[in-house]
C-alpha cells in the first residue's frame, strides 16, 4: 500500500516495513487532510499542501526538536578551559609519548605563545594556520591561537603540496604555526612563519608573560575546517566559538567526562573531531592522551589502550569496523579500563553492531555519532537502550539531536514527511557554522532561513543527507541525495575528483562512482573517456590525482571507455556504471602469480583484505585501492598467522607481495611443532577439502583449485615440513601422513574427511585415508589427481646413466620448469645442464644450479643458497619416500577413489594408473583437458572444478 504526493523525489511512500494499525490510521488520516486542502485550494500547487494532523505537526517540529539547554552565553571555549584550570591546575591535561603536560603548564605556555601571536597581529576573525605533526606543541598552538583571539586553520602535513597551497591561497591565514621541515611542502606567500620547533627556543619563551586583554566574542571565528566541494576545490567550513561552545558542553554531558577519564587523541587535527576530542576532555579535567601515528596495527592498539589506561575512544566508523572484526578473530580482551566507545563519520553495519553487542555485551557504553561539519562535529546521538535492540529497522539508527539543536525531516518543498517516510535532514540551533568562506554563493545555498515559526534558530542547513523518522523518534540515515559520500570518515564530493581528473591532458571526460563491497567497505571507481584514443594507463592517472588529492581521494580502479552511458536528460547514467561488471586490472605489469607457499598465503590475505581476485605478486597494495586502515588489517592478518610483526611503515616501503615476503620470511618465528597446514581459502560453511602437496613439496598448485570452487568450500593444503629450514624434512610417506592427519585433526577433530593430492600428493593422501579408517574414521572421498599407484618398480629416472646429485639436480629442475610452464627447458638443455654439472667439483655444483634456475626464472631472484638447499632436501627426500613406500608393495585398500587423469597423461601404462588393487568400489575415472600439470591450470581448471563440483554435492 502507498500513498504518493509530490515529495522529495516527486512521490512519497511509505515504507512497508514499518505498517501497523497506527500507520495505517495515520495513512487514513494523512490521505483526508490532503483531500480537504485539495477541495480548499484547488489550484494550489499539491506539493505545498498539508498531509499531518495538528498533533503530528507537534511531535515532529517541537517535542522532538525539545533540546534547549541552558548552557553559558558571550563566553569562547578558551574562557571555559580557563575556568578548569583554575579548578584544576596540576591534572595532566595532555599526554604525548614521555611527555605530558598539566592543566596549569599548558595554559602557561598556551598564554606565551598567545602574547607572541597578538604581537604578530593576531586578534577576533584573523586566521592563523597550524601544520603540525603530532605532538604537544600541536595542542599548545591550538589553545594559543583561540587565547589570542584568531581562529584555527588545521593544515593536514600528509596532504598533496597542490591542495595545502590551494587552502593557504584561499584562507589567506596572517601566521602560519609550523615546524622547520615543513616549510618546503608549503606554499607561503605573505604568511608569516613561526616554527615551534626553533621559533620557541629562540624568540617565544624569553617573553615575559604579560597580562592582556581579548576582545574575542562568542560570534567570533573559533576555527575553519576544509571540506571537499562539489565544484572542484575544497571548501572552508567556518565554525564560530559558541558553536563550539555548545558542542563541547553538550559533549561532555552525554560522554559523562570525569577528571579520571584518559581520552584517546586519535583523528588528524584537519578532522573536525579532533576538537571533541580535546575540548570536551579539558572542560571536564580529564586527560587528552594523543596517539603517535605508529599506533596503528591491531596489537600495538590495544598495548596502548592498555598501557595508557584508556577510558574513551572517539573512532572513525570504519576503524571501529575493522576493530570490531580483529576482536572477535582473536582472544584479545578490552582493556579494563575502557568504558566508552564513541564511533562516528559513516554509516554503521548493522551486523557489526550484533558483533560488538555478541563479544562486549554492556560492559562498555556505546554510542553512534552523527553530524556534517557545518553543524561542529555532531548533531545526533544514538545509544541502544539495550542489547540487540528489537527494532524493525535494517540499519544503525543516527539517534536523537543533543543539546540546543533541531533536526527536520523535510520533502523538497520543505513540507515535513510523516514518521517512516523519507525526506531530507536539515539541522538548526546554536551549532551551525557561520557558512563558507569567500563563498556566499555556497552559503546562501546550503544556509536558509528557517521556515517554521516558534522554532529555534534563524537558519536551516541543508545537509543533502536523507533519513527518516521511526515511530519512537530516532532518525534512521538513508544516504545521500547527491554524489557526495563518505570514505574511511572524510566527506568526498565525487565532482571534485572528476574535476581534477579531466585536468589530465589524455583525459576528455570521466565520471567517479562508488562501490560497496564487504571487503573494504567503500571502493572509488574511475571512469575515463581519453582524448583522440590516446590511452593513459591506470598508474599514471594516479600519480597525477596524488599530487592535487589526499590518498583518500585517489580512485582505485580506472576504467577506460569510448563514451558514458547516458540518460534521456544527457546526464550520466550512473546507475548503468554501477552494473558494470568491475574486474581489476594489474597496473602496467603481467600478472605474476604466487610461486610458493608463503607468496601463495600473503595472497590469499591480500585478496580477503581488498576484496580483489586475483592479485599478483609484484602488484602494489596501494595501487590496488589499499589504504591505512586496510594496512592495519593486513599486518594484523600476517601478524596472526606466521607470529611476526612488521612495522606498519615498511609497508609503505615494500607494498607488494614479492618485497614483503622477504620480511616476512625474516621474521617468522617457528614454534618447536610447525604445522603443515596452508589455508589456501579458509571460509565457508561446507566440509574442508585437504589435498596434499606433489613432491616440491610446496602446496601453491593448488591455488587455482581453490579459486574455483567458491568462497563456501574451505580448501587446505599440506606442505612438507623443512622447507624453509624449520625441521628436518620427513624420509616416509607413512611419517607423512600420521603427522598430516594430527593436523587436519585440529581443523576438523572427526570424519566424514575429503581428501586430495596431485601427483606424489595423490599417495599420501591415500596413505592418510588407509590410516584414518584403522582409526575408525570416515573417508568420504578421496581425490587424485593424475596420481600413479604406489606400485613396486625401479626408481624412475628422465635421463640414464647420472650419477646420484647430478640426477636429482636435473629431476628438480625438470619438476619445476614443466609446473611453471617453462617450456624453455626442453631434453637438450637438461643434457647441457647435466654435461655441466658433471665437469663442476661436487662443492660448486648447488651454486652452479641455482645460477641456472634463476637465469631460467625457475626460482624467485631473492632464493639465497640455503633456502634453495631447503627445498632441494625436502624434493630429494619425498623421492627417496615415494620409492620407498612403492617397494613395499601395500596391500591397504579403501572404499572409494575418485581418478582425475589427464588427458594427455604422462602415465600410459593403464587407464586407472594402477589404483585398481587398492580401492574396494571400481575406481571412477574422470579426463580432464590438459597434461600432468596443465590440468590444474587455466583454462583447463575449470573442467576439473566442475567433474569436482558434482562429486562434492554428493558428499554434502
Amino acid at each position: 500500500m502507498q500513498e504518493k504526493e509530490c515529495g522529495l523525489y516527486g512521490e512519497l511512500e511509505y515504507n512497508t516495513d514499518l505498517f501497523n494499525a497506527d500507520t495505517i490510521c495515520r495513512m487514513v488520516e494523512h490521505l483526508q487532510i490532503l483531500l480537504t486542502g485539495i477541495v480548499a485550494n484547488p489550484e494550489q500547487r499539491l506539493g505545498d499542501l498539508p498531509i499531518l494532523t495538528p498533533a503530528e505537526q507537534q511531535q515532529l517540529l517541537v517535542s522532538w526538536n525539545h533540546t534547549q539547554a541552558d548552557n553559558p552565553q558571550d563566553i569562547c571555549i578558551h574562557q571555559l578551559f580557563a575556568v578548569q584550570v583554575e579548578q584544576t591546575p596540576n591534572a595532566v591535561a595532555v599526554v604525548f609519548a614521555d611527555r605530558q603536560l598539566t592543566y596549569q603548564e599548558l595554559n602557561q605556555q598556551a598564554d606565551v605563545l598567545a602574547y607572541y601571536l597578538k604581537q604578530l597581529g593576531v586578534k577576533p576573525e584573523v586566521i592563523v594556520g597550524i601544520c603540525l605533526e603530532k605532538s604537544l606543541e600541536m595542542v599548545i598552538g591550538i589553545l594559543a591561537i583561540l587565547k589570542a583571539g584568531g581562529a584555527y586553520l588545521p593544515l593536514d602535513p600528509s596532504y598533496p603540496r597542490e591542495r595545502l597551497a590551494f587552502i593557504l591561497e584561499d584562507a589567506k591565514p596572517l601566521v602560519l604555526l609550523t615546524q622547520t621541515r615543513l616549510i618546503k611542502e608549503l606554499s607561503l606567500h605573505q604568511t608569516k612563519i613561526v616554527c615551534l620547533d626553533t621559533s620557541w627556543q629562540n624568540n617565544i619563551s624569553e617573553r615575559i608573560t604579560q597580562q592582556y586583554a581579548t576582545e574575542v566574542k562568542s560570534e567570533n571565528l573559533a576555527y575553519i575546517i576544509y571540506t571537499s566541494g562539489s565544484t572542484g576545490t575544497p571548501k572552508g567550513v567556518m565554525i564560530p566559538h559558541q558553536a563550539l561552545v555548545n558542542h563541547s558542553l553538550a559533549a561532555a554531558k552525554i560522554y559523562q567526562l570525569q577528571s579520571n577519564d584518559r581520552v584517546l587523541q586519535f583523528a588528524s587535527i584537519s578532522f573536525d573531531v579532533a576538537a571533541e576530542e580535546l575540548f570536551p576532555s579539558w572542560l571536564r579535567g580529564s586527560t587528552v592522551v594523543i596517539r603517535p601515528d605508529w599506533i596503528l596495527s591491531f596489537s600495538n592498539f590495544h598495548q596502548f589502550l592498555e598501557s595508557e589506561k584508556i577510558t574513551v575512544l572517539n573512532l572513525p566508523t570504519a576503524y571501529w569496523h575493522q576493530w570490531v572484526s580483529e576482536l572477535s578473530n582473536s582472544n584479545i580482551a578490552l582493556p579494563p579500563t575502557l568504558r566508552l566507545v564513541i564511533v562516528g563519520t559513516e554509516q554503521v553495519q548493522p551486523e557489526k553492531l550484533a558483533l560488538w553487542q555478541q563479544q562486549v555485551g554492556t560492559k562498555v557504553r556505546w554510542l553512534n555519532a552523527y553530524g556534517p561539519t557545518e553543524a561542529t562535529i555532531g548533531t545526533t546521538i544514538y545509544e541502544p537502550v539495550s542489547v540487540q535492540e528489537n527494532l524493525q529497522f535494517a540499519s544503525v539508527p543516527i539517534g536523537r539531536p543533543i543539546d540546543n539543536t533541531q533536526i527536520y525531516l523535510l520533502d523538497k518543498h520543505l513540507n515535513s514527511t510523516p514518521i517512516g517516510i523519507p525526506g531530507e535532514l536539515y539541522i538548526s540551533g546554536l551549532g551551525l557554522a557561520r557558512g563558507y568562506l569567500n563563498r556566499p554563493d555556497l552559503t546562501a545555498e546550503k544556509f536558509i532561513p528557517h521556515p517554521f515559526e516558534k522554532a529555534g534558530g534563524d537558519r536551516l542547513y541543508k545537509t543533502g543527507d536523507l533519513g527518516r523518522y521511526l515511530p519512537n523518534g530516532n532518525i534512521e540515515y538513508l544516504g545521500r541525495a547527491d554524489n557526495q559520500v563518505k570514505i574511511r570518515g572524510y566527506r568526498v564530493e565525487l565532482e571534485e575528483i572528476e574535476v581534477a581528473l579531466t585536468l589530465h591532458p589524455d583525459v576528455q571526460d570521466t565520471v567517479v562512482i562508488v562501490r560497496h563491497s564487504h571487503a573494504r567497505d567503500t571502493q572509488l571507481i574511475a571512469y575515463v573517456v581519453p582524448i583522440n584514443k590516446q590511452q593513459p594507463t591506470a598508474k599514471k592517472l594516479q600519480n597525477f590525482l596524488k599530487q592535487q588529492l589526499p590518498n583518500y581521494m585517489i580512485p582505485s580502479v580506472f576504467i577506460l571507455m569510448e563514451n558514458l552511458p547516458q540518460m534521456p536528460n544527457g546526464k550520466v547514467d550512473r546507475q548503468k556504471l554501477l552494473a558494470l561488471e568491475v574486474k581489476q586490472p594489474s597496473l602496467e605489469k603481467d600478472f605474476v602469480a604466487p610461486r610458493d607457499d608463503l607468496e601463495l598465503q600473503l595472497t590469499q590475505i591480500w585478496e580477503e583484505v581488498l576484496g580483489i581476485s586475483p592479485i599478483g605478486v609484484t602488484d602494489n597494495f596501494f595501487e590496488l585501492g589499499g589504504h591505512s586502515l586496510l594496512a592495519v588489517r593486513l599486518m594484523a592478518k600476517i601478524e596472526k598467522l606466521f607470529g611476526c610483526k612488521l612495522p606498519l611503515v615498511q609497508l609503505f616501503q615494500e607494498a607488494t607481495i614479492e618485497k614483503l615476503k622477504s620480511l616476512v620470511s625474516q621474521n617468522i618465528h617457528y614454534s618447536h611443532n610447525p604445522s603443515p597446514l596452508v589455508a589456501i581459502q579458509p571460509h565457508g560453511s561446507k566440509k574442508p577439502l585437504f589435498f596434499v602437496h606433489p613432491v616440491g613439496g610446496n602446496v601453491f598448485c593448488y591455488y587455482e583449485l581453490a579459486s574455483s570452487l567458491g568462497l563456501d568450500r574451505p580448501f587446505y593444503g599440506l606442505r612438507s615440513l623443512g622447507l624453509d629450514g624449520e625441521c628436518e624434512p620427513y624420509t616416509s610417506i607413512e611419517d607423512m601422513a600420521s603427522t598430516y592427519i594430527s593436523a587436519i585433526r585440529i581443523i576438523q577433530p572427526e570424519g566424514s574427511y575429503l581428501l586430495g593430492g596431485w601427483s606424489m600428493g595423490g599417495v599420501i593422501a591415500f596413505e592418510m585415508a588407509t590410516q584414518l579408517q584403522k582409526q575408525g574414521q570416515e573417508v568420504s572421498l578421496l581425490v587424485l589427481l593424475d596420481s600413479q599407484a604406489p606400485i613396486p618398480k625401479k626408481q624412475p629416472t628422465q635421463i640414464n646413466n647420472y650419477d646420484a646429485q647430478d640426477k636429482i639436480l636435473v629431476e628438480f629442475a625438470q619438476d619445476i620448469a614443466n609446473y611453471t610452464g617453462k617450456e624453455i627447458l626442453n631434453l637438450d638443455h637438461l643434457n647441457t645442464l647435466y654435461t655441466n654439472l658433471k665437469k663442476l667439483e661436487p662443492k660448486e655444483k648447488l651454486n652452479y644450479f641455482l645460477e641456472q634456475a634463476k637465469m631460467f626464472n625457475l626460482l624467485p631472484p631473492d632464493v639465497e643458497h640455503q633456502q634453495f638447499h631447503h627445498l632441494l632436501q625436502v624434493f630429494q627426500n619425498n623421492i627417496q619416500a615415494l620409492f620407498n613406500y612403492k617397494s613395499k608393495n601395500p596391500v591397504n585398500r579403501i572404499n572409494r577413489i575418485i581418478l582425475f587423469r589427464a588427458s594427455s597423461s604422462v602415465f600410459h601404462n593403464n587407464p586407472t594408473l594402477g589404483w585398481e588393487n587398492f580401492s574396494i568400489e571400481p575406481v571412477q575415472i574422470i579426463n580432464i583437458l590438459g597434461d600432468h600439470y596443465t590440468m590444474l591450470a587455466k583454462p583447463n581448471i575449470q573442467s576439473l572444478q566442475e567433474a569436482m563440483s558434482g562429486y562434492l554435492k554428493q558428499v554434502d
